[in-house]
């Protein structure tokens, strides 16, 4: 059974009716289901089976505390770009040794917190950064564990605001620059290299890339072993895609064979690997649920205004992305075609174009796959309060963020008005 299934004209996810959850909780509001999470993280840690290697899920896919403490308690790592993803997983229970730190960015005050808590390696992406966090780390007394983010210049064929390892791209090294850094590792004795890091994109769906990019980089990595740089792990980041339409990505097992496949002929079956998957562990738990405030028709469209947009859900206007919208109470006219369309001033505020529907006034509709890049990245563009955030477990369902209250809006501003003559 999928994730978000109809029980006669209802839509539920897991036991409960989402409309029981929009009719308690309102709307928008995002809901996740505890049991696609835990199946989705399982198929990685399954797949992965007697390999050495760590599963660190992409906070940045969805960063819920909740959903991080369920991780956290299967075993996972975590793949954090900030501080605020430091502290949330440190929150959440996550065991410091298991988080990698990517991010092409990372300030002195974010190294040093990292360096204190522990954490298992620093992606580090830029030959500045390499220097800042070598002084960070012996003002500290430290050696900082390092893994270079590598970039291959492969087409990942994918969206080009979530393709990250063509040349152009701000995010890793030139390989061949990586291979020079390893070879004169002792220029760094505040750091110890004990990997290599490689993430080429986001939503991949076909297997080519990910053996492109193994290919240029393994070859290396067995070339410092025997120079004798001691690496242990090769990180070969995220990106796996999901299902939001029509694509046909991998499965999760064909992805871990073709990785394992490609480091038992480079001779690098002993070393341990870490993946940083986030879209593909938590994109399908979720759902944004939003009420239809109006329909409006004009001469060329009918429109059905929602009380969620853009500012709740980016990725159609940011990507143009396409997820799926669902009635939560299956009424049985005739459809017709409508712009799903949200209450933001601005043009881009559409969440789906053209979807048959038979709707009216006041009907709740679901728009799906929304676990990942959704509530992360909201806003509160339009003076809007950011959504509340549920989480179901079988028959019960939680409330893990209240919803934003105005008063949220103007927390820490103040106005300063000209002094009276």
């Amino acid at each position: 059974m999928s994730t978000f299934h109809y029980v006669g004209d209802r839509l539920c996810v897991e036991q409960v009716p989402l409309a029981d959850i929009a009719a308690e909780i309102g709307t928008p509001c995002y809901v996740y289901s505890r049991a696609a999470l835990v199946t989705a993280y399982r198929s990685f840690a399954q797949a992965l089976g007697a390999q050495p290697g760590l599963i660190a899920y992409a906070v940045k896919a969805n960063s819920n505390l909740a959903l991080l403490a369920i991780l956290a308690d299967l075993g996972a790592g975590f793949d954090i770009v900030s501080q605020g993803e430091l502290e949330r997983v440190l929150a959440a229970g996550g065991r410091p040794e298991r988080i990698v730190f990517s991010g092409v960015g990372k300030t002195e005050a974010e190294m040093r917190r990292a360096l204190t808590a522990g954490i298992r390696c620093f992606n580090v992406e830029s030959a500045a950064e390499l220097a800042r966090l070598n002084a960070v780390a012996g003002a500290l007394g430290l050696r900082a564990p390092v893994s270079l983010r590598v970039n291959p210049d492969v087409d990942a064929r994918t969206h080009p605001y979530i393709a990250t390892g063509l040349k152009e791209s701000k995010f890793g090294v030139p390989l061949a620059e990586a291979i020079a850094w390893y070879r004169e590792a002792s220029r760094f004795p505040h750091l110890a290299f004990i990997g290599i890091d490689c993430h080429i994109g986001s939503q991949l769906t076909e297997l080519g890339p990910f053996a492109d990019a193994l290919d240029r980089v393994l070859p290396e990595v067995l070339a410092l072993r025997q120079a004798g740089l001691p690496l242990r792990h090769v990180d070969v980041g995220g990106g796996l895609g999901i299902r939001y339409r029509d694509e046909d990505p991998p499965s999760v097992t064909a992805y871990m064979a073709l990785i394992k496949e490609r480091l038992a002929v480079h001779g690098l079956q002993d070393i341990e690997l870490i993946l940083e998957p986030g879209r593909a562990i938590v994109g399908a738990s979720g759902a944004l649920l939003t009420r239809i405030e109006y329909i409006k028709e004009t001469e060329e469209r009918r429109f059905a205004i929602t009380d969620a947009g853009m500012n709740d859900l980016i990725r159609p206007a940011l990507y143009e992305a396409w997820q799926e919208v669902r009635a939560v109470l299956r009424r049985h006219e005739t459809p017709c075609a409508y712009d799903v369309v949200g209450p933001v001033c601005e043009s881009a505020d559409v969440l789906g174009r053209g979807r048959q529907l038979a709707i009216e006034p006041a009907d709740i509709l679901a728009i799906l796959d929304a676990g990942a890049y959704g509530f992360a990245m909201s806003s509160q563009y339009n003076a809007r309060p950011r959504a509340a955030e549920v989480l179901v477990d079988g028959a019960r369902f939680h409330v893990v963020r209240t919803r934003e209250s105005y008063a949220d809006l103007m927390r820490g501003e103040r106005i300063v008005r000209e002094a009276l003559l």
